[in-house]
């Protein structure tokens, strides 16, 4: 290997010799190359041939290019690692690795990156934007320019950072940080954009692979609750009168927040409906969100109540079929929209009150309370829990009731959406068998055939009859079995006692049914 500066003629004919250094060596197939450095400096050059015939040895010898070459590499301009592209020194999925990692999240028009893959792939534009949004906050807060950049114990160090809450000199906490599950979306977002990139021949190595998820329900910071059906008819009439908020009258906000309640719709579904989604003229009315819209990607089709079905039908009267059923604001709109309702629904409800000690004692619960006493939110999506809270409630199917909620689990429908309501426990109790009752006692002394102490002579009964028949059966000729093959209507062996312990016994060993005779006994169980 050696640099050198090569020489050209002039314009005006004269020889002149370049500024720019290039470096000359053999490459793995043994052909002599010229590769132009773009540098005017000779010790810089000398540095990139070193570099380029280390590349050469790697090619040669099958072996994987190390980490410091790596590195050199990806600093390069992409004139110079063009060149080694072309001569064959580094694969071409290496060069396109080499780019830095924006390009790979957001690549250009001829050459898309992995938010164009998610978009291409079906995934609503939420999804993508969150996703990529996640990646590029991670990557940035690595420090991270370049694939090489990335390993797991710097996302890790900087995930758990993200989990630190903010506090002030009292050590009350100023502003919360991500939580457990927000901390496990990103390490979804992550693994996935490394999975990408070594599909795509992008990385060889993937540097997600420590990533670990957290459980969520140790650190769950915004946990819901279900709204009690007490508190679903104090909202629904109280805002059904209500003013205009948020560009929706009354009206319109108590029909959203019944047709949420009762289907558990998601707040972008419901967004989506339209005149046309709902049938209201047949005996069984439905309502269909698109697939566009719905998170399992295919048009989910929902039974209305006939009632709700009425007041649907009176509510669209108006509206043309591809108008929007419900005017609804932005998600974070829809969640002032509701605290309003909230707090007019529990003022009337405290106003309600009688007397001051029934108001006081109102004030003191969490009945429609934005937030309770346990630190649970009765947000929008609550509404969702509430429909599977009912349907628990009301003794569906667990599989129905996944069906209606349109989960992918029976976990997911029974553990997170189903809640317990108030008053539910004490029912439960209520309805134990009483332990107060006392036990039937029976008679631990051994009877005879009419309840009656046994002794010696009634136990001598049973061989006593079963001789008496033997004797019978004898006399006429035979044993018993040829008895009754002799004469099937004859009753053999059959002995009938009285539910008296003094009187007569009727035996039939022998004998047609019509010739049963009657035979005395004592109360000790002798024959006469």
């Amino acid at each position: 290997m050696r640099v050198m500066q090569v020489t050209y003629k002039a314009h005006n004919g004269r020889t002149t010799k370049a500024t720019k250094w290039h470096v000359e060596l053999r490459d793995h197939a043994g052909k002599l190359q010229r590769i132009a450095t773009g540098q005017t400096d000779r010790r810089t050059a000398e540095a990139i041939g070193r570099h380029i015939d280390r590349l050469v040895r790697c090619r040669v010898g099958c072996e994987p290019i190390d980490t410091q070459t790596s590195k050199w590499l990806e600093t390069l301009n992409p004139t110079l690692r063009g060149s080694l592209e072309r001569i064959g020194l580094v694969d071409p999925a290496r060069v396109a690795a080499l780019r830095p990692l924006v390009e790979h999240i957001d690549g250009p028009h001829d050459a898309p990156g992995w938010k164009q893959y998610l978009a291409a792939k079906g995934n609503v534009a939420a999804h993508v934007t969150g996703s990529v949004r996640c990646v590029l906050r991670a990557v940035n807060g690595c420090n991270a320019a370049y694939w090489s950049d990335l390993s797991s114990t710097k996302l890790m160090h900087w995930l758990n950072g993200q989990r630190q809450d903010e506090v002030d000199s009292d050590g009350k906490i100023k502003r919360r940080r991500i939580g457990a599950s927000t901390f496990n979306g990103y390490v979804t977002a992550l693994v996935g954009f490394a999975r990408w990139m070594q599909r795509e021949g992008r990385a060889s190595d993937n540097p997600m692979l420590g990533l670990r998820k957290l459980n969520p329900k140790t650190d769950k910071r915004h946990e819901r609750r279900p709204y009690t059906l007490d508190e679903l008819h104090w909202l629904l009439t109280t805002t059904k009168a209500a003013p205009k908020r948020y560009g929706m009258t009354g009206r319109e906000r108590a029909m959203l927040y019944r047709v949420a309640a009762e289907t558990g719709f998601r707040s972008n579904e419901l967004r989506s409906l339209t005149r046309a989604s709902f049938v209201l003229d047949n005996d069984k009315p439905s309502v269909t969100a698109q697939a566009a819209y719905s998170k399992r990607r295919r048009d989910d089709v929902l039974p209305l109540r006939a009632d709700t079905a009425t007041e649907l039908r009176d509510f669209l009267t108006n509206k043309l079929p591809q108008a929007k059923a419900f005017n609804m604001p932005g998600a974070r709109d829809i969640s002032y929209m509701l605290r309003g309702d909230l707090a007019d629904a529990r003022n009337a409800w405290l106003n309600d009150a009688t007397l001051p000690q029934e108001r006081t004692e109102r004030a003191s619960t969490s009945f429609l309370c934005y937030i309770d006493s346990q630190g649970r939110y009765a947000d929008f999506h609550a509404l969702r829990h509430t429909t599977g809270t009912l349907l628990a409630a009301s003794g569906v199917h667990p599989k129905v009731a996944q069906s209606i909620m349109r989960h992918s689990t029976i976990e997911l429908t029974m553990g997170v959406y189903s809640h317990v309501l108030v008053g539910q426990e004490t029912d439960a109790i209520e309805n134990l068998p009483s332990l107060d009752v006392a036990p039937v006692r029976q008679q631990t002394e051994k009877t005879g055939t009419d309840h009656a102490p046994r002794t010696p002579e009634n136990e001598r009964l049973p061989t006593v009859l079963h001789s008496l028949g033997q004797q019978n059966v004898a006399a006429s000729g035979g044993s018993l079995v040829d008895e009754k093959r002799r004469n099937p209507n004859k009753i053999v062996d059959s002995v009938e006692v009285s539910s008296h312990g003094s009187g007569r016994i009727r035996t039939s060993v022998g004998r047609s049914p019509t010739d049963l005779q009657s035979v005395p006994f004592g109360r000790s169980g002798t024959l006469p």
